[in-house]
């Protein structure tokens, strides 16, 4: 086995990416043995389910993501992280609590390239209802002052922000999701799954033919398509990329992904990150803050880090691998990377 250890137009884009990561995964297994699937909407996206000898997993796990969608939405009014921005303070239930705990770890560990309190600029900018908007200068000075993870001020299950700071967990939410689903099959006794869950892809047991299981990364320039496959045993799988959702003003494309640093959508070369981890909340960080570094940050950080895998592919035709998962990945036909091994001797890359 190999693997080592981010509006209607949108949730098509993604289906037909799901579908298709759940054909080149699950076809050559269909005929050994049948699986329970279940597909729906949350969390903004399609999700779609396959369990291999877990009956009830599909409905549990549903049902337990239109519930986190419920309390971790910024945009349901009736949700803990709305009422929170709204107020300014907020006692939060403890599971909500602990993400935001994990969440604002991370953030520490990823030097800022991940800060859940972007989320006022991500309002300016219109992304949150399709107004969209490109701020002047003194409107995103004034918004940067109010990105900073380090002043949510976290006490038990009592949390409180500055004036005119509100938090989104967006970021991380489907990776917790995936981490919540992994508990729930692991209760019900299910001998395999893959479940996507909008661009984040849990890797569960086996499927019955024991193969690996295979997983599509989606070409930025036609996402529908996939320029390359990797066969993994297990683990989740985050991709970030500015694809996803943006818009154009005057010839320019500004993604949906936010530098925190500068309030602006980021702008630096990269086109996709893909991570493979084995916990959901840290691959769906990572994905977000490697795209945030961009191609000068993010290899030296993967290099620097372990615990996870990663490909990042840049808009000059450079695809950066990560050792754990060089060589289980595959190029498709028609394309031509250059690919670059990231590896803890820099002297080693090729």
């Amino acid at each position: 086995m190999c693997y080592h250890s981010g509006m209607k137009k949108t949730v098509l884009r993604r289906l037909l990416c799901g579908m298709m990561i759940l054909l080149i995964g699950l076809l050559p297994a269909c005929s050994a043995q049948s699986a329970a699937t279940l597909s729906f909407t949350a969390m903004d996206t399609m999700m779609s389910l396959t369990v291999w000898d877990g009956a009830d997993s599909c409905a549990r796990i549903r049902d337990h993501a239109l519930e986190l969608d419920g309390r971790l939405s910024a945009v349901d009014e009736h949700s803990e992280i709305a009422a929170l921005n709204r107020d300014g303070a907020a006692v939060l239930s403890a599971d909500t609590a602990a993400l935001l705990r994990r969440t604002l770890a991370l953030c520490e560990e990823l030097d800022g390239a991940l800060d859940p309190t972007v989320y006022p600029a991500v309002l300016a900018w219109g992304f949150t209802t399709g107004d969209y908007a490109v701020p002047d200068d003194a409107v995103l000075a004034d918004l940067c002052a109010h990105i900073d993870y380090t002043a949510v001020k976290l006490e038990a299950d009592a949390v409180t922000l500055p004036a005119g700071m509100m938090l989104d967990l967006g970021a991380v939410a489907k990776g917790y999701l995936a981490d919540e689903a992994k508990r729930i099959l692991d209760e019900s006794g299910a001998a395999g799954a893959v479940l996507n869950l909008g661009g984040t892809i849990l890797l569960y047991g086996q499927k019955p033919d024991a193969s690996p299981f295979t997983v599509g990364i989606a070409d930025p320039d036609a996402p529908a398509s996939y320029f390359g496959t990797l066969s993994l045993s297990q683990g989740v799988v985050a991709t970030s990329g500015g694809y996803e959702r943006y818009f154009e003003r005057d010839g320019v494309r500004y993604v949906h992904i936010l530098d925190p640093a500068t309030a602006k959508p980021v702008d630096n070369g990269v086109l996709s990150v893909t991570v493979v981890a084995d916990e959901g909340v840290a691959a769906d960080a990572l994905s977000t803050a490697l795209f945030v570094m961009g191609a000068d940050r993010a290899p030296a950080f993967c290099r620097e880090n372990g615990g996870f895998d990663c490909a990042i592919l840049t808009d000059g035709g450079t695809l950066y691998l990560t050792e754990g998962i060089a060589d289980c990945f595959a190029l498709c036909g028609g394309y031509d990377f250059k690919i670059v091994t990231v590896s803890a001797d820099p002297a080693a890359e090729e």
